[in-house]
């Protein structure tokens, strides 16, 4: 199918584009990657009547460090992460996770800003950020502003940026020196959106004993999640696989997920639990490899 006659505007600085949304209001979308927009034209789910282009606005692509944080520019592909030295350096959970989106030639096309806007609940970026306490640097005609994760994502496909404004950057902090990682998802085919995906992070102390957890989940819900009850359980605990196996019991507990299509609501909540324990023997791991090396 071809998607409905629309209007289009290629502008190349960031006031030009608020400018163009402004005028046109809810009428207009943003183009950045198109790896979501594109085909839902095609199917015509979604029909604007003026596409905002802002793939040749300056200065929207980079990765940077500053004050503990990883900066990256909204227009930033997918792959520029992917080979990030940096990245790999400074969050290990970021610079894995992003190898799992889609194929190839969805990476090298598709935009850290894109995605985390698309809000799609089974993502792997809007994970990472509930799992490291990300945030999203948008910019308006009021100027900009910063939006915790969890205040971002409103439910399915839904985020609080508003239509007059575009998202300029994504901050992640680093992962301290004593914290580990571990990530695991479930797809029916490589490249396809998970089922449910898991991200953990631990903090240890030189006893190897949990002095802060996070634990993100995706699949689940209108949005990422994270189990706080799972949380609190592993704080203070010697993560053995005893420990693992309850607080993955706490995360299948807590969720709640709805039937559709794709998996039944029990099989989500089930591999919720699965991935869970996976994700935490995954950061274990990491941490006798740190202690071997």
């Amino acid at each position: 199918m071809k998607p409905a006659p629309f209007e289009y505007f290629a502008p190349r600085t960031v006031p030009e584009a608020l400018a163009l949304l402004q005028e046109h209001g809810d009428d207009a979308k943003i183009l950045a990657g198109g790896q979501s927009l594109v085909p839902m034209m095609n199917f015509r789910l979604v029909r604007p009547k003026v596409l905002v282009d802002i793939n040749h606005v300056e200065g929207l692509s980079y990765i940077r460090e500053s004050d503990g944080r990883l900066l990256i520019g909204a227009m930033t592909r997918h792959r520029d992460v992917e080979r990030s030295a940096l990245v790999e350096r400074l969050n290990g959970l970021l610079f894995n996770s992003v190898r799992y989106i889609g194929h190839g030639a969805i990476r090298a096309r598709g935009t850290v800003g894109g995605s985390i806007v698309h809000a799609d609940p089974t993502a792997e970026l809007p994970l990472m950020l509930a799992a490291l306490d990300g945030e999203v640097r948008v910019i308006g005609p009021a100027g900009a502003r910063t939006i915790k994760w969890d205040e971002f994502f409103l439910t399915y496909f839904t985020t609080s940026i508003e239509s007059s404004e575009i998202c300029e950057e994504v901050v992640i902090p680093v992962l301290p020196r004593d914290a580990s990682w571990g990530f695991e998802e479930f797809t029916h085919r490589q490249g396809d959106f998970a089922i449910v995906g898991v991200a953990a992070v631990v903090q240890v102390d030189a006893a190897r004993r949990c002095t802060a957890a996070r634990l993100a989940v995706a699949g689940v819900g209108p949005t990422p999640v994270r189990i706080q009850a799972a949380e609190q359980f592993l704080a203070g605990q010697s993560l053995t696989p005893p420990v693992l196996a309850e607080a993955a019991s706490l995360v299948s507990g807590a969720v709640q997920p709805e039937s559709d299509l794709h998996a039944s609501g029990a099989f989500r909540r089930d591999l919720a639990g699965t991935m869970a324990v996976r994700a935490l023997r995954g950061a274990v791991r990491r941490l006798e490899q740190q202690e071997r090396s």
